[in-house]
């Protein structure tokens, strides 16, 4: 059985924000383009939690859309 090609994600590193994050997992893009993406692709961490945004070590952040 083959396994099937799964969304590409990273976990954030100790006290990283949303900023240092979007620069190390989308650094062709813009900064403000790849922090919109990321919240985006992401909700479950930037619509969900309180305070809004707060990552976690253990977070898997998505860093591509949805495979179609």
């Amino acid at each position: 059985m083959a396994l099937s090609i799964q969304r590409r994600f990273v976990t954030p590193e100790p006290d990283e924000t949303i900023e240092e994050l979007a620069r190390r997992a989308l650094p062709e893009q813009s900064l403000e383009e790849a922090v919109d993406h990321i919240k985006s692709w992401n909700l479950h961490i930037f619509a969900m939690r309180k305070p809004a945004g707060l990552l976690l070590g253990s977070d898997v952040v998505f860093v591509e859309p949805p495979l179609g």
